[in-house]
């Protein structure tokens, strides 16, 4: 249902370097870079992250409530996102855990620019 979910930078050679090494284990790549705008996944017809700088020129703003979240795959994969991220210059927002006992473990963190990122399993 997802095509792709934009979130806003500062600096886009620092963005696409974050996402593409953050990522790249579960095979995600730049896949379109357009100058202001790159996406970035596995495939153009799956799912994938857009990140730019904003259109009217004004600096980027993490949105209040904004969130993207990833599923790495597994509880040891959120761990290994999350540890990683923090790796690249992430901030902390949120150590992984159990959210919802059986259900749902999260891990959250902060991009360079402030976006809020998550890391998830259901289970």
């Amino acid at each position: 249902m997802i095509g792709y979910v934009t979130i806003g930078v500062s600096d886009m050679s620092r963005a696409k370097a974050f996402y593409s090494e953050l990522l790249g284990d579960i095979g995600a790549r730049v896949l379109l870079n357009m100058g202001r705008i790159a996406f970035i996944g596995e495939s153009m017809k799956a799912p994938m992250l857009a990140v730019c700088t904003p259109y009217d020129g004004e600096p980027n703003q993490p949105g209040n409530g904004n969130m993207v979240a990833i599923h790495p795959g597994s509880k040891e994969a959120v761990d290994a996102h999350y540890k990683r991220a923090l790796e690249l210059g992430a901030s902390c927002d949120g150590e992984p855990g159990q959210r919802i006992p059986d259900q749902f473990y999260g891990a959250y963190v902060r991009d360079l620019d402030g976006n809020k990122l998550a890391f998830f399993h259901f289970g």
